[in-house]
């Protein structure tokens, strides 16, 4: 998840150094997206690791 996150970041960094406004827009807006909810997703799974072991 975080690497497609950063993979369109780079995308949308390519895509404003041509002039490709919109695509660098959408580009940047998918990456917020993803890096958010990979934020959840690990939050997540730090929250459910640290509990026992069910008996």
């Amino acid at each position: 998840m975080l690497g497609w996150a950063l993979t369109f970041l780079v995308i949308a960094l390519i895509a404003a150094a041509l002039g490709f406004g919109v695509v660098a827009g959408t580009a940047a807006s998918i990456a917020k997206i993803l890096f958010v909810v990979f934020l959840v997703l690990f939050i997540i799974s730090l929250v459910m690791g640290r509990r026992g072991p069910i008996a």
